[in-house]
């Protein structure tokens, strides 16, 4: 597989993508952070900020064959980088060459950037019509806001997903980048690149796989359209039963200033929520008594408070009411569950998820610390490059 560098949802697509098991060449661009596919053409210069998926700088080892690490780059973890310059034609002609000979090509820029570069689907699959051509973009291939510049906020915001998101009476609440940017952006470009390998072992033939961020991010939303169809879900955010409305599902903040989580939605798991909180349930609104709503949450909050976060945790350890700690990023990997599923893994001194899901036949490998400027002659040979081609392209500085 070939992927053309960026930041965010496309290579989250090829890292999960490696992490599985695929051979993944990313193709970086020279004397530039990689481009955002969200937020700048292809022919812009990047922005200085660090934003997910770009690398905070800091001491690394030095160059050799497989170039230099970074281990805080996790969303490039698994693959090896070699910079080619794609504005010159012999640099694309190049990179056709290598995806000639592949099954994928992931490309994370605005419509019709690939095409000028020479690299769009006709370019490529003319030379290979097996290969799956994964496009990743905000706003789609087509449509009045295709060209238009934008961020995971932006997608979510005109898919109908951030009005819903935040408490009563505050703004929308971005949720960090995740539901855009990840979950509808990267992992569905990945749901749709493995199903177009599926179609192709029955047509033997390839296809554009067009995932745009504000398709999936909507999709993410699928089942909340239809209960707000049927009147279930009300349009107020921080009303209904997932969004902060619900006293039973929401977060507390313990004695020592820590938080639970609390997510005891089914009547079984709301009683065994109230036994574990030494309330009495005669004492208290009925759960689904929504007027009653604040009572509750005011005597849920006030038995919270005399504890602290891992008391409530230790307290709720065998009792089955859906209660959790709240943990940091740098709490999360200590946790005795994820040390006994291996949940995190130390890449290089840096702790970041294992590769999910899990196989029962073909394990994932341990994940590889992301390196950038590799030898291309050492790394090229062994996709079947011309060597004394690539030492032409080398001496020219068209591949750095």
């Amino acid at each position: 597989m070939v992927e053309l560098a960026g930041l965010g949802p496309a290579p989250f697509a090829a890292m999960v993508l490696a992490d599985l098991g695929a051979e993944v060449l990313r193709i970086d661009r020279p004397g530039r952070a990689p481009i955002a596919p969200d937020a700048t053409a292809p022919d812009a210069t990047a922005p200085d900020a660090i934003v997910p998926g770009t690398s905070p700088g800091g001491p690394a080892p030095g160059p050799g064959a497989d170039g230099a690490a970074n281990p805080w780059d996790v969303l490039n973890r698994n693959r090896l980088g070699v910079v080619v310059d794609l504005v010159d034609p012999a640099g694309s002609a190049f990179v056709r060459s290598l995806v000639s000979e592949v099954d994928v090509f992931i490309e994370g820029n605005r419509p019709g950037a690939a095409e000028r570069l020479g690299l769009g689907p006709d370019d490529v699959m003319a030379l290979n019509d097996r290969l799956v051509y994964g496009r990743m973009t905000g706003w789609g291939q087509e449509g009045p806001m295709a060209q238009r510049a934008g961020h995971d906020l932006d997608y979510l915001a005109v898919a109908g997903v951030l009005a819903h998101v935040g408490r009563a009476g505050q703004p929308p609440t971005p949720p960090l980048n995740l539901v855009a940017d990840f979950g509808g952006g990267g992992m569905l470009l990945v749901a749709g690149i493995l199903a177009a390998l599926v179609e192709r072992s029955v047509s033997g033939l390839g296809q554009v796989v067009d995932a745009a961020m504000v398709d999936g991010a909507a999709l993410l939303m699928g089942p909340l359209f239809g209960a707000w169809a049927s009147g279930y879900w009300a349009v107020e955010r921080g009303t209904n039963l997932l969004d902060s409305g619900a006293p039973f599902y929401d977060c507390y903040r313990c004695g020592d200033g820590g938080w639970i989580a609390i997510a005891a939605i089914e009547p079984r798991f709301f009683s065994e929520l109230l036994r574990g909180l030494d309330l009495d349930p005669a004492d208290l609104p009925d759960q689904h008594d929504q007027p009653r709503w604040p009572e509750l949450r005011n005597r849920i909050a006030s038995v919270v408070e005399t504890r602290s976060r891992d008391e409530w945790a230790a307290h709720f350890a065998d009792l089955d009411a859906c209660v959790a700690p709240v943990l940091t990023m740098g709490e999360a990997p200590q946790h005795p569950h994820a040390l006994a599923r291996d949940g995190f893994t130390d890449v290089d001194g840096v702790l970041q998820p294992s590769p999910a899901p899990r196989f029962s036949r073909t394990p994932s490998s341990a994940p590889r610390v992301a390196r950038t400027g590799s030898d291309p002659v050492a790394v090229l040979h062994t996709w079947g490059a011309d060597r004394s081609a690539v030492d032409v392209l080398v001496a020219r500085g068209v591949i750095a």
